[in-house]
């Protein structure tokens, strides 16, 4: 168990320090100078060489990408080309906001997807399987933006229901936050419920058809017990992957449902930077996304390992 942890842990090293070099790579490929987003357009060359010169931009690309990643490891993600506030204080701010709309998502995606896959598994070829597989395709298939769309169309426009965007603080109004974050958590979250749905239900239909499924019924235990006790621990090993992954992805999902929604998380963060050509943002922004995934991604195979121990055993032995 402990050897397959650390091969776990060394390949996450090695997938940072490829990510890294990705993201200081096509940042720095991106047209524009630094120097003149921060100085402006009317600097003199002589303010415009020397800011190059103080910023390391004249050094080679190798050495450049030395320094950042020396600052990274220090904590020091640089500073904002447009007010020159330190991008790891942004991010601190931002990440609270984009970790609420993903929580809030994500049980809600769960909340849905396990009644309803285990319903559907259960019950099969019932009214309520059909009505389950409708949810699952058209879940699957809605991209999030039209679906904010039509949220805010339907239930803030059309019913008046719910404000159409916005954020407020959870520790401010405890009440005001869950509201608006209504909308954007099922923007974001029945995209992941249609797919947990989906593979929980074909994932628990091929452990019911197990030798030890039919040997707890032919000894009497109820449907009840032969499901939740025997068949769904079996089935959630499929699911926790693909929870996992879709969870990663939740904070690429996130960039556009926080643009549509207002929410000043890390998705509208990035949007904004690049749209004022703000490199170090987007560099920390995205690579602290990286880290994200990469981390979930580690967690969800320690679990896995957990859930069934043959992985584990099977990792140490080659």
């Amino acid at each position: 168990m402990l050897l397959y942890i650390a091969r776990r842990f060394f390949l996450m090293i090695v997938i940072l320090f490829l990510v890294s070099i990705m993201v200081f790579g096509l940042i720095n490929i991106i047209p524009g100078d630094p120097a003149s987003l921060m100085l402006g357009q009317e600097a003199t060359p002589q303010a415009l060489a020397s800011l190059r010169q103080n910023l390391g931009l004249n050094d080679p690309l190798y050495l450049q990408y030395i320094h950042w990643v020396g600052g990274v490891l220090q904590g020091n993600l640089g500073y904002s080309l447009s007010d020159h506030t330190p991008v790891l204080n942004i991010l601190l701010s931002k990440i609270p906001v984009t970790l609420e709309l993903t929580i809030f998502a994500f049980l809600l995606a769960v909340l849905i997807a396990v009644p309803a896959g285990i319903i559907s598994a259960v019950h099969k070829g019932s009214v309520w399987d059909y009505v389950t597989t409708v949810f699952a395709l058209s879940g699957v298939s809605i991209p999030a933006f039209w679906l904010g769309i039509l949220l805010i169309y339907l239930l803030s426009l059309t019913l008046g229901w719910l404000p159409p965007s916005g954020y407020v603080a959870f520790a401010q109004n405890p009440v005001r936050n869950i509201i608006l974050m209504i909308m954007p958590s099922i923007a974001l979250g029945i995209r992941l419920s249609a797919q947990l749905t989906r593979m929980l239900r074909s994932s628990l239909l091929e452990v019911m058809q197990s030798d030890y499924i039919r040997t707890g019924y032919a000894k009497g235990l109820l449907e009840k017990a032969v499901v939740f006790k025997h068949a769904l621990r079996n089935a959630m090993l499929p699911v926790l992957t693909v929870a996992g992954l879709e969870l990663s992805s939740f904070l690429g999902g996130a960039v556009i449902t926080e643009t549509i929604f207002a929410v000043p998380g890390l998705g509208q963060l990035i949007v904004n930077a690049i749209l004022t050509r703000d490199f170090p943002v987007v560099q920390g922004a995205i690579l602290f996304m990286a880290f994200a995934v990469v981390i979930v991604n580690f967690l969800v195979d320690i679990a896995y390992s957990l859930l069934d121990p043959r992985i584990s055993l099977g990792g140490a032995s080659k």
